[in-house]
């Protein structure tokens, strides 16, 4: 009994590594991941296919607090994992205790949408464009090159000085070159590659195999609610299909605002370009709360605020950039649909089966930093060890417990199967010999020692009963 526990404590350890590091000898499954068959849209360019080790590096830079000025900041300081890569907070924190302007917005299936720009007010021309922008604002990140603060080329030398990245680089690209554009590519692939397709309506779509039926898995107020967002007023519908599309839920690449115009904070200030939504997929986590409040100025705390707000569109006079949906009769004045309280609470209903619970916790779009802000990395090519390193490893066979010595500081220590799984990694504070025991049934594997100068070497191991 002791010997299992011993054993499931060594795979959860292992368990915990892998979440925490990037391995690209075995990578996540970012490229080929299943995608319903009644989803059409994808906007991914051809320019910039995702791979899975391209997405990987994107992941490093999306979590990297390197990539600020003063390493406070990531890009997931403002879109975090476990609110749909949104944020509760109305504004999010800059690199030196300044506000965003806008609300943080939710990253979940960028790549199924027809729009291509980035940003609530779409001045980002693709998405890949819109990555390194928070990076080179003076409040968010702070590689601006204005107001005193250096620029990204700045950025990009204190990169070539941090170990992992020219390695990654080097991975993903064929050489160790890190310029913006490849970032861009990287992270571009990365945030692609976070869907959603797990909710109570894709179950029911599946089972029903069409919109306009009734979803069995539904209760009577979710299919009720559903049909209210279908269906166009003024034939008793909500009509919020004519924006957001389902089963995609993106938002129509022609629309105009939608009658939410003050900047955030204020009570008279407005801002009339805010034309971008995120998909409606993912308002809520899997424990029925709100990821963060709505709209780009966090204006809304609540779903049913939101549909209030369609129900009755505040009719203000500056708003020159009304959508035309969202005008009265004949385009006078500004929608009233006159929903019942009923037919609202449908309409919530409907939209929290959007939601789903795997991208709140897959581990492939998780940290990969452990806590101490380094990085793990596993399965690099083309970065050999000094010639001069001298290192042995006994007794060879073993029956798990082993020696390992080098005139070089060890580093850490990797362990992987024959089949390239990777086992559990060991830290030996730049010590010179390390005592290790690993529990593990009989068979080949293979210690990867990463020397404390960067270089790497592989002793194959055995284990005998």
């Amino acid at each position: 009994m002791k010997k299992y526990l011993v054993l499931s404590f060594l795979f959860l350890l292992a368990f915990v590594f892998i979440c925490a590091g990037i391995d690209l000898w075995q990578p996540e499954n970012y490229a080929a991941q299943s995608v319903p068959s009644y989803i059409t849209l994808d906007n991914t360019p051809q320019n910039n296919l995702t791979t899975d080790k391209g997405a990987s590096l994107g992941r490093v830079l999306f979590y990297d607090k390197q990539l600020s000025l003063d390493g406070s900041q990531a890009c997931a300081s403002c879109h975090h994992q476990e609110f749909a890569f949104s944020d509760t907070a109305q504004l999010s924190d800059g690199y030196k205790g300044g506000k965003t302007v806008r609300h943080a917005m939710r990253l979940v299936n960028n790549r199924f949408s027809n729009e291509i720009h980035y940003f609530w007010n779409e001045r980002a021309a693709t998405l890949e464009e819109q990555t390194t922008m928070p990076i080179q604002d003076h409040v968010e990140m702070g590689f601006s090159g204005s107001q005193g603060d250096p620029g990204i080329d700045s950025l990009i030398k204190r990169m070539y000085s941090l170990s992992y990245y020219p390695k990654l680089f080097k991975e993903v690209f064929g050489d160790t070159l890190i310029t913006e554009s490849r970032m861009q590519f990287a992270m571009g692939q990365f945030v692609r590659s976070i869907q959603s397709f797990d909710t109570k309506f894709d179950e029911g779509l599946a089972q029903a195999g069409n919109l306009n039926n009734d979803f069995p898995n539904y209760t009577g107020l979710e299919n009720t609610g559903k049909r209210l967002f279908l269906a166009p007023p003024p034939t008793g519908g909500a009509g919020c299909q004519g924006c957001h599309k389902a089963p995609e839920f993106d938002i129509d690449p022609n629309t105009h605002n939608n009658g939410v115009i003050h900047v955030a904070g204020s009570v008279d200030d407005i801002d009339l370009d805010n034309t971008k939504a995120p998909s409606l997929r993912d308002l809520f986590n899997a424990n029925g709360q709100l990821n963060g409040p709505l709209m780009h100025n966090g204006e809304f705390l609540t779903l049913m605020d939101v549909i209030n707000h369609y129900d009755s569109i505040p009719n203000d006079p500056r708003n020159t950039n009304l959508d035309n949906r969202l005008r009265g009769p004949g385009g006078n004045g500004t929608q009233q649909l006159g929903l019942t309280n009923a037919q609202k609470q449908a309409l919530v209903a409907f939209i929290k089966t959007l939601s789903g619970s795997d991208v709140y916790t897959n581990p492939k779009w998780s940290d990969p930093f452990n806590s101490d802000g380094s990085l793990t990395l596993s399965g690099l090519d083309g970065f050999e060890p000094l010639a001069q390193a001298v290192l042995q490893l006994y007794p060879n066979p073993s029956r798990g417990n082993f020696l390992i010595e080098c005139d070089q500081a060890l580093n850490k220590l990797e362990i992987f199967d024959q089949s390239g799984r990777h086992i559990i990694t060991f830290d030996c504070h730049n010590s010179y010999r390390k005592e290790l025991s690993l529990q593990a049934p009989a068979g080949i594997y293979y210690v990867t020692i990463l020397l404390s100068n960067g270089t790497k070497q592989t002793k194959k191991l055995v284990l005998s009963q």
